[in-house]
């Protein structure tokens, strides 16, 4: 294609509006839509583009983003916690699939630095369309799901001294690892690590407090870019570095919000990229070599999913779970992609077998989305295990359990109180401060709460609102506050609303929204009441029976107003009669003795 990046971005775009909803439509997946969308514009079929490589390349920060947003998932405290499956299944994984897949590439008559290179990077797993199906899936937090991230995490980390490796057994002369390198390399990591969390926080505070979105949107993005590239200048992956400064922001009060601007670049991002990989499927080189192509894909998805089903049962997952484990990571990784292209540039692969291989592993990352569709329709036509999922890490099980259940927005003097009484009862839940100053307070002593807007739909998701099962809307401002509540009854109509009421006109407008009004100084004002009363003379048992029943009163008062309320006159006229009945409730009271 000769045309202008207009026009290109415009094809790409098309595709991905058509071919997304039409395969998710038929119960196929998005990314499944992606890869052959990008094999239909690719050079081997319509010819829109041909260097798919340079969009490869670019859409890559897809993925670098896709990898921000998991490490915002996971605090320190968590990662640590997750050690075991991360460098106890993940070096297993590896260290047999490579065994098994190198032997097979000696027996095919490969040099033994060729099949250990080649091996190894067979032994990768895509990053990007496995976290993509378990999204889809909604499997992330499933046992399997765990424990696939931790195998996907390990294979990140050993991607790196995989390419460094390159060089040194393919003998190309000053291109091999020096201990200066790695000593550069691991100091980079150690700044980050070390001075990159209060920096981070620093810089959002400052930026959050000129309320304005898109410079905040601004941030976030040149935080992840800049972490990418800081880590890519010191020899690094970029989706590590990405990775690590999510993992820095997981426990900060701008979590979500950032999550929430992120998010759109990271899906339409990552979908280009998926739309690279199709584009880069050899169709001629698997016409040319049918057999020689299928038995690889065969090989590669067979030995892939023995070994990652034995290490399932081994970690004592469910045969089910350990079945769905395989299916995920059973195909070939994008990095193999750069592995490939390294190797053939050490004389360490030649470009028939390049060829070969890259058409071996886009292929397994075609049909993974198809093969995990048949297998998980296959398992649900057997009857449910009997006996309960076992998580492979018992702690972070016990996380899932406590997963919030209550979310409060605005955390001023009405919002801090529902907080505290909450926390005495040990009730998990998710608080959102639209004002960074509120939150920095708060969170000085020991209130966890988030930076954000709670009008804002993708920031709701964010925070886990689908799991939400009682909305306290507590900001200071009504129309804030209605906006909230309205946003909230469309995406949750099910959920639990409860609102602080300005005055009863604002309780009016909750109420048509079936949510539940609470006047935020009208509790105050009867217990003054009730103080005025005793302090008159008036027995207390006597003024806590009088304030009760002017409460219930009032609630019938404004529950009677409400259908009427468009109407002055009416509203005017039902307040007439309410307080004269009130005035004969009371008089009876004085009739049969009691006290007024």
């Amino acid at each position: 294609m000769h045309s202008g990046g207009l026009e290109l971005a415009l094809v790409l775009l098309l595709a991905a509006v058509i071919a997304v909803p039409v395969f998710k439509r038929f119960g196929l997946g998005a990314v499944l839509g992606y890869l052959a969308a990008g094999v239909v514009l690719g050079p081997h079929v319509l010819g829109f583009v041909q260097d798919a490589d340079r969009i490869l390349n670019a859409a890559e920060i897809g993925v670098v983003m896709l990898l921000f947003l998991i490490g915002l998932e996971l605090s320190p405290s968590r990662l640590m916690v997750m050690r075991r499956p991360v460098f106890g299944g993940g070096s297993v994984q590896v260290l047999l699939t490579a065994s098994v897949l190198g032997g097979l590439l000696l027996m095919y008559h490969f040099h033994w630095k060729s099949a250990l290179v080649i091996g190894t990077a067979l032994a990768l797993s895509s990053t990007a369309v496995g976290l993509q199906l378990l999204s889809e899936h909604k499997a992330l937090n499933s046992d399997y799901g765990r424990f696939g991230f931790a195998i996907l995490l390990f294979q990140d980390l050993i991607a790196i001294p995989l390419l460094a490796a390159i060089p040194l057994l393919g003998g190309v002369r000053n291109e091999t690892l020096t201990w200066q390198d790695a000593g550069i390399a691991l100091g980079v990591l150690a700044l980050v690590i070390v001075f990159g969390r209060p920096m981070l926080r620093r810089l959002f505070a400052i930026v959050a407090r000129t309320r304005m979105p898109e410079v905040f949107t601004a941030t976030a993005l040149l935080v992840v870019l800049g972490t990418a590239w800081i880590m890519t200048e010191a020899g690094l992956s970029a989706s590590l570095g990405a990775f690590v400064a999510g993992v820095l922001l997981a426990d900060s009060e701008f979590r979500h919000e950032i999550e929430s601007q992120i998010e759109p670049f990271k899906g339409l991002l990552l979908g280009l990229f998926f739309i690279a990989v199709g584009m880069g499927i050899d169709l001629n080189r698997v016409a040319a070599e049918p057999m020689v192509i299928a038995g690889g894909v065969a090989i590669l998805l067979l030995v892939k999913f023995s070994i990652l089903l034995a290490l399932g049962l081994a970690a004592r997952l469910p045969l089910r779970s350990a079945l769905m484990l395989g299916s995920v990571l059973w195909l070939g990784g994008e990095f193999a992609f750069v592995v490939f292209n390294e190797a053939q540039r050490a004389n360490l692969l030649g470009r028939i077998n390049h060829d070969r291989l890259v058409a071996v592993v886009s292929l397994s990352m075609a049909i993974t989305p198809l093969l995990m569709i048949g297998l998980q329709r296959a398992l649900q036509l057997r009857k449910p295990e009997a006996r309960p999922e076992h998580a492979p890490d018992a702690t972070l099980k016990d996380a899932g359990a406590q997963r919030p259940q209550v979310l409060i927005a605005g955390m001023g003097r009405f919002g801090q109180v529902v907080a505290r009484l909450l926390t005495a009862q040990r009730i998990p839940f998710v608080a959102l401060e639209a004002d960074p100053d509120t939150v920095e307070d708060l969170r000085r002593f020991g209130n966890q709460l988030y930076y954000g807007d709670p009008t804002r739909p993708d920031l709701l998701r964010s925070a886990g609102a689908e799991h939400i099962r009682v909305f306290v809307m507590a900001m200071d401002d009504a129309e804030t506050n209605l906006r909230a509540v309205r946003l909230v009854r469309r995406m949750f109509p099910g959920a639990t609303v409860l609102a602080r009421a300005r005055n009863r006109q604002h309780a009016w407008k909750l109420l048509d929204m079936s949510a539940e009004p609470f006047r935020e100084v009208f509790g105050s004002s009867l217990e003054t009441s009730e103080r005025v009363l005793t302090a008159l003379g008036i027995p207390a048992e006597i003024a806590r029976d009088h304030v009760q029943r002017f409460r219930e009163h009032d609630e019938q008062l404004l529950k009677a107003q409400h259908l009427v309320y468009d109407d002055e006159a009416a509203v005017m006229q039902t307040a007439r009669d309410a307080r004269t009945d009130l005035m004969h409730l009371f008089e009876a009271d004085v009739g049969e003795g009691r006290e007024p």
